[in-house]
This record gives structure tokens, C-alpha cells and sequence, in this order.
């Protein structure tokens, strides 16, 4: 077993931050593997940049500790540890070119001349801004600023770079294509990622693994497609993506699938019987794209009757906002090559049973985070 598969990147051991009366942060343990793309993700006021700044140095934890490659660094300060920080703003020196930002942490620590312009020129490369090195920073747009604020954090080759919502000021169309050059260059340089974000897309994109956070807690640790497919919390299932998320009680069992009688009324074949037994009450969530949709007596049965009551052209797909005759709303994305629907169409909608999760709400802290 090498030293990267036994020791991790990071350490993470009941790590909690107080601001004074709040719980900024709340018992967090985790690890994150050398050389991995590991995001942060949920709502302002998670604790997902605080986490951030305490494993760059930049707060202290008020309890827990914090290892590096199995070093205990929780009371070190930034410069004594190998990380660089990439943070929304671009922190740029504007009297300096952009080869001088880039070189400037160089510079401070007496590399030779020659090293300096040579990696400099690398990480230039690497951010595809070679030819670029003599324009000053309001010469350039704003990816091309996060850009090079991204090579002057390579440029000193820390073993983790920490990177705070670097895109979210960005327009939507270079964010995306962003994220894509992110990754080439996580996967080019081979170091560790930890990025935080609020964008599900975002986490999705680019991800290994992802931590969702909610009241300084992790609520769930899981590659992309498993925090989407399956959330084990009833926030990872909402947070994740659109979903539809719908209370009732098991009414019978019929084999391995379970029928469900609405809060509103309505009684559909909705789950798997592996976690529930008749009279239980339980949530289930069933993304939208799952759901089926058809016309009067054409749905399968057993089916939920309902009316349509707003329709969103997506592009491939159609998205549809369905209200059951038991009151309760729901949202479809169909196709857009198959039956198409208007607002006041009857239909009946439904879904496979293994494509409804029972979701769990685990308890949480009423205290404000940041």
C-alpha cells in the first residue's frame, strides 16, 4: 500500500467553529483522497466557507483537529501549510502585469530569477493565457482575471488548492465553460481540489466526490450520481436538483412494492418495501424526469389522475406542473418528441416503484451559520 492509498489528503476529525453563540461549523469529519476533486456544496449560511478557511488557516477551529498527509496543522498559520487559496474575488494586483501576479509569491520567497519565469510561463500554459504576460489586469475579462489568479495558486505547486466559489461572478456561459477547463487542469496538474459552491450543477460537473452541508452539519458524502439517485436526507434529495417530494402513509404491501395513500388523498404504487411496513408515514422523493405521463386510461395502473396546469418548453425536453385531483402538485419533464400537453389537459401520471426514495429529515440546528 502506498503512502497516498494508507494516509489521506485530508483530515477532517470532529471539527466545529463557534462565532461567539453560533455554530458556524458543527462536528465535521471527513477525508478527502490525494489528488481528488472534492466540492463543498450547499446554501449560504451552510458553513461550507468557513470549513474552507480553516483548513487554508485562515480560522481556527474551535474544536476537532485538522491533518494534511496525516500532519496535525490545525493551529498552523496559511504560510505553514501547502495549500493556496483561489477566492471569488480575484485578489489581483492591478499595478502588476499578469506575469508579475503570477511570479509574485515567487518572488517573495528568493527563487532564482530564471525559475520564476519559467514557471510562471508553465502555469500561464497550463491556464491557456500564454501571450498574455505584459497586460495589466483591467485588460482582461473576468475569466481570463480568474484565470490567472488560478496559475498565481499553481504556480507554487501547493499540494491542495482550496478554491472559494471562484466562478460565481462570472456570466452563465463562460461559468460552464470554466468548470469543463477546472477539471483539465485538476486532472493535468494531478493535486488535490477542495472547491466550495452553492451550485448543484456545478458540484455535479465537476466533482469526484461532493459533501452537501446544511446548518454546519454534512448531511451526505457520495459521488455525484449518488447524492442525485439516491439522497439519504430529505434536504440532499430537495437540494440536489428539482425533485417532487410527497407525504403519505403505507397503505399495503403487495410483494416488493408498496401502495401509498396520499396526504391528499391519492393512492399510487410508489416505493420498494425494504424500509417500510403498512400504517408507516413516510416521505418519498421521485425526480421529475422519472415520472411518466399520459392520457386518461393510457397510464398503467395504478395511476394518479390530475390536470395539467403550466407547461415550460426546455429544449430536448417539455417540463409540466400536474395538479392531482387530490389537490397536490407535481412537476414532469417528458420528452419533447413524445405526447405533447396544454394547460387543462386531463392526464395520469406515474413512475416505477425503484425510482421512489423513502427520504429521511435529520435534525437540525435553528442557530444561523455562515
Amino acid at each position: 500500500m502506498t503512502v497516498s492509498e494508507a494516509v489521506p489528503e485530508i483530515r477532517l476529525t470532529g471539527v466545529s467553529k463557534r462565532f461567539r453563540d453560533v455554530r458556524a461549523v458543527d462536528d465535521i469529519s471527513l477525508e478527502i483522497k490525494a489528488g481528488e476533486f472534492f466540492s463543498l456544496l450547499g446554501p449560504s449560511g451552510c458553513g461550507k466557507t468557513t470549513t474552507l478557511r480553516m483548513l487554508g488557516g485562515f480560522e481556527l477551529p474551535t474544536s476537532g483537529t485538522i491533518e494534511l498527509r496525516g500532519v496535525d496543522v490545525t493551529t498552523a498559520p496559511p504560510d505553514k501549510r501547502p495549500v493556496n487559496m483561489v477566492f471569488q474575488s480575484y485578489a489581483l494586483f492591478p499595478h502588476l502585469n499578469v506575469e508579475d501576479n503570477v511570479a509574485f509569491g515567487l518572488r517573495r520567497h528568493k527563487v532564482k530569477e530564471s525559475e520564476v519565469r519559467q514557471r510562471a510561463a508553465d502555469a500561464l500554459e497550463l491556464v491557456h493565457l500564454s501571450g498574455y504576460e505584459k497586460r495589466k489586469p483591467n485588460e482582461l475579462s473576468g475569466g481570463q482575471q480568474q484565470r490567472v489568479a488560478l496559475a498565481r495558486a499553481l504556480v507554487n505547486r501547493p499540494n491542495v488548492l482550496l478554491l472559494d466559489e471562484p466562478l460565481g461572478a462570472l456570466d452563465l456561459k463562460l461559468r460552464r465553460s470554466l468548470q469543463l477547463e477546472l477539471k483539465r487542469i485538476q486532472i493535468e496538474v494531478g493535486i488535490t481540489f477542495v472547491y466550495v459552491t452553492h451550485d448543484q450543477e456545478e458540484a455535479l460537473t465537476m466533482s469526484d466526490r461532493i459533501a452537501v452541508m446544511n446548518h454546519g452539519k454534512v448531511e451526505q458524502i457520495g459521488l455525484p450520481e449518488e447524492l442525485y439517485e439516491h439522497p439519504a436526507t430529505r434536504f440532499v434529495a430537495d437540494f440536489m436538483g428539482t425533485t417532487n417530494l410527497l407525504k403519505g402513509s403505507v397503505a399495503a404491501i403487495e410483494g416488493s412494492v408498496a401502495t401509498i395513500r396520499l396526504d391528499g388523498g391519492d393512492g399510487c404504487r410508489a416505493v420498494l418495501v425494504d424500509s417500510v411496513a403498512i400504517g408507516d408515514a413516510i416521505e418519498i422523493s421521485i425526480r421529475p424526469e422519472s415520472v411518466s405521463i399520459a392520457r386518461p386510461g393510457q397510464g398503467g395502473s395504478p395511476s394518479i389522475e390530475g390536470r395539467i396546469e403550466q407547461s415550460a418548453y426546455l429544449g430536448a425536453n417539455v417540463q409540466y406542473q400536474v395538479r392531482s385531483q387530490g389537490g397536490i402538485l407535481l412537476s414532469v419533464i417528458a420528452p419533447k418528441s413524445g405526447l405533447r400537453f396544454v394547460a387543462g389537459d386531463d392526464v395520469e401520471i406515474g413512475w416505477l416503484p425503484d425510482d421512489a426514495l423513502v427520504v429521511a429529515e435529520r435534525g437540525s440546528t435553528p442557530e444561523e451559520t455562515r
